[in-house]
């Protein structure tokens, strides 16, 4: 089990330096940084890899695509631009020494079409599965982020998510799950962690508010029972979002500081972790 924190806590904006989040996150021990891609290229990319090593810390990446990289669109060109884009945040993955790349990749963030959710649903795994050679290539997994109604109608849901995983018949792409979303969709989120099997390739925590794990009323002993119980040994990172009044907690919906200060958040959150998933593998 490995243990990380994602960049965007200390984050005013995407394009950020991580440099000096790395050194924080190493003196708090964390086993690694989740970068999310937004802001880096090839250009940089091997250089803030060698910045991470430096500081002793792996790193995983996220990422998001847009409404003209849709894999569900019913435009082939769309969907083909989705695959080009994907291609390439797995290329800067492997190039930033990452071996995960997870998030809102089945669908852009916060475009919705009920009507058209089945045939969306099969277009996406359609697309998606045309990455598993890159995806080997590169040695890289790509894991599908379940976002909340709110965020998503395509992956609401464990299920929802994994079914277009497994949907893509590529062994190197699974689903990301978070316990901020699971929070609301899920009236059992252990037991969607248990459905999910060795679909299973990234978990988020943070708590029902995104902050501090532990600090409000999820229950991670469950889910850590539950990882346990399915054989995970992944990352688990802490994906909290807790500063309001900069672009990327607008793009995030956070109107006020969740926590008051991210540094003691983080040291507060390694040490929870360490405590409830420390012994899950």
């Amino acid at each position: 089990m490995k243990f990380g924190i994602h960049a965007g806590l200390w984050m005013k904006a995407w394009t950020d330096d991580p440099a000096p989040i790395f050194k924080i996150a190493a003196d708090i021990g964390f086993d690694g940084v989740e970068l999310s891609l937004l802001g880096i290229g090839t250009d940089r990319a091997k250089m803030i890899g060698k910045q991470a090593a430096d500081c002793g810390l792996e790193l995983t990446c996220s990422t998001g695509l847009g409404p003209e990289a849709d894999p569900t669109s019913s435009d082939a060109d769309v969907r083909a631009n989705a695959v080009a884009v994907l291609s390439e945040a797995i290329t800067i993955t492997n190039m930033l020494g990452a071996r995960g790349l997870a998030g809102v990749v089945a669908a852009p963030w916060g475009v919705f079409d009920p009507d058209n959710k089945v045939v969306r649903a099969e277009r996406a795994a359609q697309t998606l599965s045309k990455l598993d050679g890159i995806l080997a290539d590169q040695n890289v997994t790509l894991g599908i982020e379940g976002l909340n109604r709110f965020e998503s109608d395509l992956t609401s849901t464990a299920a929802e998510t994994c079914a277009i995983a497994r949907a893509t018949g590529s062994r190197r792409i699974g689903a990301l799950l978070d316990s901020f979303h699971m929070n609301i969709e899920e009236k059992h989120p252990s037991a969607a962690l248990r459905a999910a099997g060795d679909t299973l390739v990234h978990y988020h925590v943070s708590d029902n508010d995104r902050g501090v794990p532990g600090s409000g009323r999820y229950d991670f002993p469950a889910d850590a029972a539950a990882l346990r119980e399915i054989g995970y040994d992944g990352w688990v990172v802490a994906e909290m979002f807790v500063m309001a009044g900069n672009p990327a907690s607008r793009d995030l919906n956070i109107w006020r500081d969740i926590e008051p200060d991210p540094t003691v958040a983080a040291t507060q959150t390694l040490k929870y972790m360490r405590e409830v998933f420390g012994d899950v593998s």
